[in-house]
């Protein structure tokens, strides 16, 4: 596809500036992935609980549930999505996979991504430290795309990636007041910090970079987190100086999205005022659609809170997902849910039973179903391939 920005460089290979956000649970797999990989972008499948997606492993899950059972089949259902999202792509883009660093399985995802052959890994939620320990092996094959949202952060990974001889082969700035889902901040409060304005982290990283002696190492800044906007991407690839842009929502409610059309449509239609923040179990911000779950759970959060415990039963499922869980392990000032069951309800299109994270600003097409290239077209252009035609 022809467009007026500089193409995105990963590992020598060049790319449209866009890159596809990892979204769970199931949001983001290997049918939205490819589609994006197929316009030759970066479409990113998230690795957390993809169970979900394979009838039999979720069966198989529920038969003695353990938590190395729950892990097994995942990394079955990992390989399957990242081996199908391979076969789809027509040799073009690249597969990257999302690992969540609050995921107490983190580790082994990544092993497992590396194994089935993915393009990327991308970690957020979390400071990937220790990523290149987690890839050794690896190195040659597999690119590494921290997320970060400030940087303090930048700076921080990369003096530590340095000592093992590694650098990122792209960096993904999250931006906490306008992204969906888990975000880079330490509290609700907090996600509107100055600190985190893309310009300044973008100039405040250049310096970074030049007091490292990485000037000439041209690591591509991808920024995310409100940047399904034609203008916005002109603005930050033309003038500040990115390389490209992480979008998450307006590629959730494609047609090619993997989630149920309700969850789409939900998203789609949610008004701005609607979407809010609250406080994850993971111990994160986190960003979504006030509907009927969240909407009652806000309402009597202080007084869950009050009565948090830990308490390994309250993980109803067995599973411990998450490293640390604000319902399991009695955080009295974090979330006090089950982040796997209701994020699932929503990937299955239940309305009143699920929590549908969403970025904060509008989507390109409003409520509107568009399809993957539709949207690229836009994201790249400022119009779709049908309306140069009208026009």
């Amino acid at each position: 596809m022809q467009h007026d920005f500089d193409s995105l460089i990963i590992r020598g290979k060049s790319l449209i500036p866009i890159v596809q956000g990892g979204m769970g649970v199931g949001v983001s797999a290997s049918k939205l992935s490819s589609a994006v990989a197929r316009e030759n972008g970066v479409g990113t499948i998230a690795s957390v609980d993809l169970r979900h997606l394979h009838e039999d492993l979720l069966a198989e899950s529920k038969i003695n549930p353990t938590e190395e059972k729950y892990c097994k089949l995942n990394h079955i259902a990992l390989d399957r999505e990242i081996q199908k999202a391979k076969a789809d792509t027509q040799g073009k883009g690249m597969i990257a996979v999302n690992v969540m660093k609050a995921v107490k399985d983190h580790q082994a995802l990544v092993r497992q991504a590396c194994e089935s052959g993915a393009d990327a890994i991308v970690m957020g939620a979390g400071l990937p430290l220790d990523l290149p320990e987690m890839t050794e092996g690896y190195h040659k094959d597999v690119a590494l795309l921290p997320i970060l949202s400030e940087s303090r952060g930048i700076n921080i990974v990369l003096k530590r990636w340095m000592k093992k001889g590694i650098l990122p082969d792209a960096i993904v700035v999250e931006h906490p007041a306008h992204a969906a889902g888990h975000l880079g901040a330490a509290t609700v409060d907090g996600v509107n910090d100055a600190k985190f304005e893309f310009k300044r982290v973008i100039e405040e990283t250049f310096e970074v970079f030049k007091k490292l002696g990485l000037e000439s190492e041209k690591i591509p800044l991808i920024l995310a987190g409100g940047m399904a906007n034609f203008e916005k991407i002109t603005t930050a690839l033309k003038e500040w100086g990115a390389s490209a842009v992480q979008i998450g929502t307006a590629f959730a409610v494609t047609q090619e999205g993997d989630a149920h059309l309700n969850f789409k449509k939900t998203l789609a239609g949610a008004p701005t005022e609607q979407v809010v923040e609250f406080m994850s179990v993971a111990g994160l911000p986190a960003r979504g659609i006030r509907t009927k779950f969240l909407d009652n759970y806000i309402k009597r959060e202080a007084k869950l809170q009050s009565n948090a415990k830990a308490d390994p039963r309250r993980c109803t499922q067995g599973i411990n997902c998450l490293s640390v869980c604000g319902l399991r392990d009695g955080l009295e000032k974090v979330g006090q849910f089950c982040i796997d069951i209701q994020l699932a309800a929503a990937w299955r299109g239940e309305v009143d039973k699920g929590l549908f994270f969403r970025g904060k600003d509008p989507l390109p097409f409003g409520d509107a179903i568009k399809s993957v290239r539709e949207t690229i077209d836009y994201l790249l252009h400022g119009y779709t391939m049908e309306q140069r035609k009208i026009g």
